[in-house]
């Protein structure tokens, strides 16, 4: 018996059926499902498994929240897992709640406040840089430039002072994760490799009777679960790897898109500059409390995250019935919610590819279901969400009043919908010194 002979209430859809993926011809398909059946959405894939496309912005926080536990992940994480092992992004059910609550007292505020410190450290080795490449007249490759930032920014976060070693050599081991951006077998391959060079910083640790500064790998090693047990070598290094990919390439392609942005945008950067000669105007106002008064920063990169959400696209699968408010998920449906389509639905958001961080006024916030999920929702929230928004605001504060950024082209990056959404092709400004 087929999915449309059962008895239950499903959504309108095509007849014939339908392939999906995680590419651009994804996307193409999603939206114009979108308009041609609403807002939930039924097809068959070609491998007749039943599908749900949900744009509805209150199923969508349901099934991410109070629903999570009837869904696993779904189909386009296979690859995921070839790179990150079995970690907090790829885990489910017990494996993901044990790792889950270890990891969580790393990312407290309390805790990623005792980072800032390096954060600034960050910035302002790439600002030296920045000025260097601006006197000699250089173009800046901007996608390189993010990426090696927040690169070098989770590593020391993560390894602390084991980075003397790892940037003291003459090849930084994991320099390939900012180089590379592909994510493909070979990335893989190197990926496995690194395991095999943390195994060994881990061991030399465990080993040591040294004094660690804190860091991430100092509260992965020593988190406990509720039996007081702790991680196993494996999970520990499924855990690193999983902190250190997601760890930066998401604030590293968000960076990348603001300042795509603000050399686009005067008015913008006018109004960003205003805010941060008063809450973060030197090296020594670099703090926590100064970062969360950024208000309109705050706008400027939630904006960004709207335009450009770095998962476009999440998948769950049904492992039980659900009911929504009009419909039925049967067992087994593939459920396929898409930042990047809510984001750019004009109901939601007039004129949605116009760029206006006054959408995210305080007084403007949606309410309780509002259409926005960047970084997901409900308990599968990005644990690093925090983290993320503290270092791109310190980035900005330090980098964006010393250098003004030209753009080389009139011409718009198109999108690389792979696993992140990225520009198909690396970004060029040239920064140019601010006169005081």
């Amino acid at each position: 018996m087929t999915h449309a002979e059962q008895d239950f209430r499903r959504p309108p859809g095509p007849d014939g059926p339908v392939a999906l993926g995680i590419d651009p011809e994804t996307l193409q398909t999603l939206q114009s499902l979108r308009e041609e059946y609403g807002d939930i959405v039924a097809v068959e894939k070609p491998s007749g498994r039943l599908a749900y496309f949900i744009n509805d912005p209150h199923e969508v926080r349901r099934i991410l929240t109070r629903r999570h536990a009837k869904y696993s992940k779904g189909p386009g994480f296979e690859r995921v897992k070839m790179l990150l092992g079995n970690g907090l992004i790829v885990s489910d059910a017990d494996v993901w709640r044990r790792s889950r609550t270890m990891i969580q007292p790393a990312f407290t505020r309390q805790a990623i406040h005792r980072l800032v410190e390096v954060m600034r450290d960050c910035a302002e080795r790439r600002k030296r840089a920045w000025q260097d490449a601006a006197r000699a007249n250089q173009v800046l490759n901007i996608n390189t430039e993010t990426n090696d930032f927040a690169l070098e920014l989770i590593l020391v976060s993560i390894f602390g002072d084991d980075c003397e070693q790892i940037f003291g050599g003459d090849d930084n081991p994991f320099a390939f994760l900012s180089q590379d951006s592909a994510r493909d077998l070979s990335v893989v391959m190197k990926a496995r490799a690194l395991r095999t060079y943390m195994l060994e910083l881990v061991n030399a640790r465990r080993a040591s009777d040294r004094t660690y500064a804190f860091d991430f790998l100092g509260m992965y090693m020593n988190a406990e679960d509720k039996l007081g047990q702790r991680f196993a070598d494996k999970e520990l290094l499924d855990e690193l790897m999983t902190l250190i990919i997601a760890g930066f390439e998401t604030s590293a392609n968000t960076l990348a898109w603001v300042w795509h942005v603000l050399s686009k945008h005067p008015e913008v950067e006018a109004r960003l500059l205003a805010e941060i000669a008063t809450t973060m105007p030197d090296a020594e106002s670099v703090t926590a409390d100064n970062a969360t008064a950024m208000v309109y920063t705050q706008q400027v990169l939630e904006e960004t995250l709207r335009q450009y959400p770095p998962v476009w696209l999440f998948t769950r699968r049904a492992d039980e019935m659900d009911v929504l408010d009009e419909y039925d998920v049967p067992a087994g449906t593939d459920i396929y919610l898409s930042p990047y389509v809510l984001h750019h639905t004009e109901r939601f958001y007039p004129d949605p590819m116009r760029f206006d961080p006054d959408r995210f006024l305080p007084e403007n916030q949606p309410k309780r279901d509002r259409p926005y999920f960047p970084f997901s929702l409900g308990p599968r929230r990005c644990v690093g969400e925090y983290f993320s928004f503290l270092e791109m605001k310190i980035h900005l504060a330090r980098l964006l009043p010393v250098f003004r950024m030209i753009r080389t082209t009139d011409e718009e990056p198109d999108l690389e919908l792979a696993i992140n959404l990225r520009s198909s092709g690396d970004m060029f400004l040239k920064p140019e010194l601010r006169s005081y």
